[in-house]
């Protein structure tokens, strides 16, 4: 007897490190998945990282071209769809220094989705935040953040925090004013298993301290969580009826320093964490570099800062379950030696 098939979802930025583990596991649960490129030469690399998940039959999946910066297809992506998870950022070539921009591209691609999705009625929204709109801008800040928390736009914090923040905070609005159903997942550092050559900008942390790039590691802690749990929760965010119109922290509830990252690498990993470094740098030194290093600007603006971020209400009000950080940072080490990324 042949079961019937389950809704259509959107999935938006299908060859992203979230993303394709979220269309990885809508597949498993014999959903069909229409996801946007915004070039569709990646058709085979997304496929491709599926099949290294375990998928054996495309049958379920389609692709759309659709830009976050343009509004060419998004209504045509959205037509027939039940769910929407939102998943895509606007990744320009380069990083704009104009940190407006950054924002703009951020809140116009977001209401591009938001539009689309109220034209074709869908009946939920699932948004990618980031833990970066709860918890940038906050010096002072001792007690563990929780989803009430957002991010201090007026306190000195990165364009990418910004943009995070204000993207979410306008499909909040757009959900309010058209009276939509709308869920965030705002996740912490994302560890974990790496299917291809797209991966997050925390595992890139990973490689470069394995790699023995990073010297002298900066003094500080993030929370983090594996991507197969991010997954997860943006499904029961999708399916479960108490979490419309709610915000969802995703973390294992460990905040953990680079100094105890490098020490996970090097109990674990023997020769190949030869070149790991559990040195660290004074705060002054860090934001001394920052003036010249573009990438330790975003980092530096975190020194001396609490980033500790709770997981209760994902685990009472859904019933999540995510595995030890542990697991997953040993997990994006262990793909990074396999897919010789080092």
């Amino acid at each position: 007897m042949k079961t019937e098939t389950k809704e259509l979802v959107l999935v938006t930025g299908g060859s992203g490190y979230i993303a394709i583990n979220i269309i990885l596991k809508l597949l498993k649960q014999g959903y069909r998945v229409r996801t946007t490129l915004r070039t569709m030469s990646r058709q085979d690399e997304v496929k491709s990282m599926l099949s290294a998940g375990g998928i054996v039959s495309f049958d379920n999946l389609e692709f759309i071209q659709a830009d976050l910066m343009n509004d060419d297809n998004w209504h045509e992506a959205a037509v027939g769809v039940t769910y929407v998870i939102h998943v895509a950022s606007p990744t320009p070539a380069t990083r704009p220094d104009d940190g407006d921009e950054m924002v703009k591209m951020a809140v116009d691609g977001t209401l591009r989705v938001m539009k689309a999705a109220k034209e074709a009625k869908v009946k939920r929204v699932v948004m990618t935040s980031a833990s970066g709109a709860v918890l940038a801008g906050h010096k002072h800040h001792p007690d563990i953040f929780t989803e009430d928390d957002w991010t201090n736009l007026d306190g000195k914090i990165d364009a990418y925090q910004r943009s995070k923040t204000m993207a979410e905070q306008a499909a909040w609005a757009f959900a309010k004013e058209n009276k939509m159903e709308l869920s965030t997942i705002l996740p912490v550092a994302v560890m974990g298993p790496i299917l291809g050559k797209d991966f997050s900008h925390s595992n890139q942390i990973i490689r470069t301290i394995l790699m023995g790039k990073m010297p002298f590691l900066m003094k500080m802690g993030f929370d983090s969580v594996d991507v197969r749990d991010v997954a997860e929760l943006h499904l029961l965010a999708m399916t479960k009826q108490v979490a419309a119109g709610e915000r969802f922290l995703a973390t294992t509830g460990e905040n953990i320093t680079y100094k105890e990252e490098a020490k996970f690498l090097r109990q674990n990993f023997g020769d190949e964490a030869n070149n790991v470094s559990t040195r660290e740098m004074p705060d002054f030194l860090v934001k001394l570099l920052a003036v010249f290093m573009k990438d330790l600007r975003m980092p530096a603006t975190f020194l001396g800062q609490n980033t500790a971020c709770s997981n209760l209400k994902a685990k009472n009000m859904l019933g999540w379950q995510p595995r030890p950080a542990r697991e997953g940072i040993l997990a994006t080490a262990r793909s990074m030696i396999e897919l010789n990324l080092l």
